[in-house]
């Protein structure tokens, strides 16, 4: 009777079993589906990120050596030049225009110089015929002195008249020559006035400027013709494949670099990054206010760069730069992703992967980047670790890798 009761009720009883552990599996904790990282052993670099800006080495600016007039450039920026070549000419500035009584004034004085011409072209002619006078009287004094006509002593006369109407002579013609300067003078201004009429004279009061190195044209100051003043820029010449690059770095930053770091430049997507090294820090800082508003110290790092041919077609003067200085590096370092770091106190630990489970395990931490970490001690190479691993995640937890 029993035997039977129990073959009974056995097939519900195995049905709730059933149900009661198909419940417990429905309801059981379930594995936390995570990222993992392989702890590896590389060399391992400290590096400072910071932006930048390349710039020539030497520029050298064309200027007006004197007030003049700028014909049109015919160089464009970009342009390839040779040392010696033509870059810019000026000619004479063009005189400013006069009114009529002004005018009136510079006619007279042309009138006034060329009576004073006349006049003394006239007293040069007189003081002519006062020599030839002065002379036949020596020549007549000499003869008859020499039959005792007459003294020696009107002879002696007659030769210090000669020599005074030569002096006179001697000023007549210095004054005729004043006369004729004051007069082409006073022409010259009035036909500056009237401005030139001649193309020839244009021509010839050109000054050419030229270029003292081979490079390109990097600025044009004035893109068309146009009066200029003494020292005023015209254009910027420079050889564009010579170039460094400029970074500024914080302060702080700047201790830990030191002169001959190698520094990584990227142009960005698709170009060759550019090789350099620091040439020089400066010892002087500036406030720079950053995204965030806030004011910080910042130094300057000049970055000497060596780029290939193929490199020098694609940079130019003033162009951004993403740079990596290297400040120290380690070689056949222990390696952990960053991502898998969490603070424990005044320590480092990470989740290790192990059976399934996460295992949290302290790590010692020598230095760390953006990407990795140099750890010394606490885990070993080819371990699994979780990457950034949440608030939830406890130790030994069951974990299941995406």
């Amino acid at each position: 009777m029993q035997i039977n009761v129990i073959q009974k009720y056995a097939g519900w009883v195995l049905l709730a079993g059933l149900a009661a552990a198909a419940l417990v599996w429905a309801f059981r904790p379930r594995p936390l589906s995570v990222d993992a990282g392989t702890v590896s052993v590389a060399r391992f670099e400290q590096t400072i990120e910071q932006d930048g800006r390349l710039r020539v080495q030497n520029r050298f600016t064309i200027t007006a050596p004197t007030a003049a007039e700028l014909e049109r450039p015919v160089l464009k920026v970009g342009d390839p030049v040779t040392a010696a070549q033509v870059v810019a000419t000026l000619t004479p500035v063009a005189p400013q225009m006069l009114d009529a009584r002004t005018r009136s004034v510079l006619l007279e004085r042309v009138g006034s110089a060329q009576a004073a011409r006349a006049s003394a072209l006239a007293q040069l002619q007189r003081q002519q015929a006062a020599l030839a006078r002065a002379q036949l009287d020596f020549e007549r004094a000499q003869k008859l002195a020499s039959e005792n006509f007459v003294s020696a002593s009107a002879r002696d006369q007659a030769a210090l008249n000669l020599q005074e109407q030569q002096k006179a002579l001697e000023a007549a013609q210095a004054q005729a020559h004043v006369a004729e300067h004051a007069l082409s003078e006073a022409r010259a201004a009035l036909a500056a006035s009237q401005g030139r009429s001649d193309p020839a004279d244009l021509v010839a009061g050109r000054w050419n400027l030229k270029s003292p190195v081979s490079g390109r044209v990097i600025k044009l100051h004035l893109e068309s013709g146009g009066p200029v003043n003494v020292g005023q820029p015209l254009l910027e010449i420079a050889d564009t494949g010579q170039v460094d690059a400029v970074i500024d770095v914080l302060s702080t930053d700047a201790t830990r670099v030191k002169v001959g770091a190698v520094v990584r430049l990227s142009l960005g997507a698709g170009v060759a990054p550019l090789l350099g090294n620091v040439a020089r820090i400066e010892p002087v800082a500036f406030t720079k206010v950053s995204a965030l508003g806030i004011e910080e110290q910042r130094v300057n790092l000049i970055v000497q760069v060596q780029p290939s041919v193929a490199q020098q077609a694609v940079i130019g003067d003033g162009y951004r730069v993403d740079a990596s200085i290297l400040v120290s590096a380690q070689d056949a370092a222990l390696l952990v992703p960053a991502a898998a770091l969490l603070r424990d106190g005044a320590q480092w630990s990470v989740f290790v992967v192990d059976g399934g489970r996460a295992r949290r395990r302290l790590v010692q931490v020598r230095e760390r980047n953006a990407e990795l970490a140099w750890v010394q001690s606490g885990i070993t190479e080819g371990e699994r670790v979780v990457l950034y691993p949440g608030a939830t995640l406890a130790d030994g937890q069951r974990v299941q890798l995406r």
